[in-house]
């Protein structure tokens, strides 16, 4: 097959007449005009294979394939293509009955015989065989009824989408498939295009059974669990090769399976404890974080319909990922204490615990049906326990339920942005904790934050609760400049000044390590470009040629990125360490229920002995102690005395505890 001269010119400059005498062109028009390719460089490498691509030979000098219909005259050179079984029978002179019933193979179909419509002399087909990949480029439409019923076939072309593993389908099956499309028809076989990159071993290498790496999937899917392995595919880069393993599975497990599994077990267990099931027709006043996380719910479940539509399905699972850790990191651990509380012991704690409820179980059974394609098995246990479990007039499965559709009327733009500003400065105040090394459990005096605009200010008033809970804290207040908390340096970088500038880069650092720091710092951070003056020259310092390195003031740590700083007062007055204290004391309690295999709603008495300090701390905090451990007494006691007991030292303090369930 003839693909025509390769001119030297671009596509987009060959001409329409060129076209209609160059099948290589015409196949590009369909590909660029009709086709989208995922991942997108495929697009690229179509196009330069069908740039280069030789003519096409599609004879085999084989015994088994698809008889090539040429009768070529030995007598007289003259050859002819039968179009098809019927011109063949009205053609035959010879051995039509012993071809008749046969697909068109050998030996069959050998035993036919024309007459040179040129010479008169009997004539045999030439004894070569298509091609493979012929027949293969000819399926959409020899599987479709093309010729028997042209109007099927429309209903069905093109398809919608192929996939392959890209490493030789290019030059192979994608190209036979749009060689034969444009001749036949003049369009794109397929519209949409999805190529992977090869599964290879975790080590890197193919798999080989002699090397002792293979794994066979029957021992993946019962070892590593289907689910799993269905998200490590689906996660992953589809552009590059897959190191397929049992560690990759347990990272998924770890990362995405088991957070999920938690939230949807925590539910069921406070759920079961207080008999709560959903009604349609509850009266529910959600809080902000309820409505929040709600946001967040419609948002995901856009943004993963769209990933899916335009075929990507790694980043589909990178928003489900994200959205798994606002859920459960912060939405269910900020709301945990609701959950816990005791229901009947006020109608206001009641109306709370139901709305937390009642947006824990809408996230869930949503999250069911988002997350079933991808993983059928796991969602399907969490449907029938929340759905169908208790409705048995609901649908049998969740994968006879629709795919969810974002519902307007708990979309909230305005408050994921304000709650996505909060979680970046708690990240940033727990990063300055973590370089001050003070537990997160011993509280602080303040957290003060420098953000980039006024807006920002504002939504720190708003939620300043939320962060002095979440760090830890007794106030929250915003630096009239970051300068009252921190120092800035500027450091040149070599890499990028040095390539950029050459032998002028040390003069040029000695310029920019002249300059002011705070304001220089205040310029970068803001993404915004240095101008430095330079023996009579301008030079544009960009953002990302410099690295501005902050110093925390004594009696602070501090955190940054970009325009925003969040600073930890550090000094800690004795009222705070016995706060602090307490909460030690708390944890080891919490230990020691764990120990017991104590229900989550046990109630218990609790003894102890403590140390001077550590007892003060204890008697200080004492309604919080009992809150925190379900305590319904709490007894200072020379030897403590329960089913449970345990001795502890921390902070040059000595602890004796004793549990009993109540």
């Amino acid at each position: 097959i003839s693909m025509g001269e390769q001119l030297d010119k671009p596509y987009k400059e060959i001409s329409e007449e060129e076209k209609e005498k160059n099948l290589r062109y015409q196949i590009m028009e369909v590909v660029v005009d009709e086709t989208k390719w995922h991942p997108s460089f495929g697009f690229d490498r179509e196009l330069d294979w069908l740039r280069n691509m030789h003519d096409w030979m599609i004879s085999k000098k084989r015994y088994w394939g698809l008889a090539l219909p040429i009768w070529d005259c030995e007598h007289c050179g003259h050859f002819e293509v039968i179009g098809s079984k019927d011109d063949l029978r009205d053609r035959a002179v010879e051995g039509w009955q012993e071809f008749e019933g046969h697909s068109p193979h050998r030996p069959f179909v050998d035993a036919v015989k024309i007459e040179c419509s040129k010479c008169g002399e009997l004539v045999s087909r030439i004894p070569e065989v298509g091609n493979p990949w012929l027949d293969a480029g000819v399926v959409a439409m020899s599987t479709m009824q093309y010729n028997s019923d042209r109007e099927y076939w429309k209903q069905w072309f093109p398809a919608n989408l192929i996939s392959e593993s890209f490493p030789g389908q290019f030059r192979n099956w994608f190209y036979s498939l749009l060689a034969m499309s444009t001749i036949l028809e003049r369009k794109a076989p397929f519209e949409h295009t999805f190529t992977y990159a090869t599964l290879l071993a975790e080590d890197g290498r193919a798999m080989h059974k002699s090397w002792g790496n293979s794994i066979e999937f029957n021992e993946a899917a019962d070892k590593m669990g289907v689910d799993v392995m269905r998200w490590l595919y689906s996660a992953h880069k589809p552009e590059k090769d897959l190191h397929f393993g049992y560690q990759r599975a347990d990272e998924v497990r770890r990362q995405f399976l088991l957070p999920l599994w938690n939230v949807y077990s925590f539910f069921i267990t406070y759920a079961n404890i207080d008999g709560w099931t959903p009604s349609a027709n509850r009266d529910v006043e959600f809080s902000l974080l309820d409505r929040w996380i709600l946001s967040r719910l419609q948002d995901v479940v856009q943004r993963v319909t769209e990933k899916l539509e335009s075929f990507e399905p790694n980043a589909a699972t990178n928003e489900v990922n994200q959205f798994l850790d606002n859920l459960s990191n912060w939405y269910l651990r900020r709301s945990r204490r609701r959950f816990w509380a005791k229901t009947g012991e006020s109608s206001e704690t009641d109306k709370d615990k139901n709305a937390a409820y009642e947006t824990l179980y809408r996230v869930l059974e949503t999250t069911s049906r988002l997350l079933a394609p991808f993983t059928p098995f796991v969602t399907e246990v969490m449907y029938q326990n929340l759905v169908h479990g208790i409705d048995k007039n609901s649908l049998e499965s969740v994968h006879l339920t629709d795919y969810p559709k974002p519902d307007p009327m708990f979309a909230d733009r305005d408050l994921i942005n304000e709650m996505a500003l909060v979680l970046q400065l708690v990240s940033l105040g727990h990063a300055a904790r973590n370089r001050s090394g003070v537990k997160v459990r011993q509280p602080l005096a303040e957290a003060a934050f420098a953000v980039g605009k006024v807006s920002d200010k504002k939504i720190v008033e708003k939620y300043a609760q939320l962060l002095r809970e979440e760090l830890n804290v007794k106030h929250i207040r915003m630096l009239d400049t970051a300068a009252e908390a921190v120092d800035y340096k500027l450091k040149p970088l070599p890499r990028q000044l040095g390539q950029k500038y050459g032998a002028k880069f040390p003069a040029l650092r000695t310029a920019l390590l002249a300059l002011a720091p705070q304001e220089a710092a205040e310029t970068l951070l803001a993404n915004q470009a240095l101008d430095l003056e330079l023996e009579g020259t301008n030079y544009k310092i960009l953002p990302e040629e410099v690295e501005v390195q902050i110093e925390a003031h004594a009696g602070f740590s501090a955190a940054s990125d970009g325009a925003y700083l969040a600073a930890l007062v550090t000094e800690i007055s004795p009222e705070l360490h016995k706060e602090g204290l307490a909460r030690e004391v708390v944890r080891r309690v919490q230990d020691l229920r764990k120990q017991a295999q104590l229900e989550v709603d046990d109630r218990i008495v609790l003894q102890y002995n403590a140390s001077e300090v550590l007892g003060e701390a204890i008697d200080d905090n004492e309604d919080y102690l009992m809150q925190e451990t379900l305590a319904v007494e709490l007894e200072k006691n020379d030897t403590p005395q329960g089913a449970m007991l345990a001795e502890h030292s921390f902070d040059d303090e000595n602890l004796i505890i004793a549990i009993q369930k109540r």
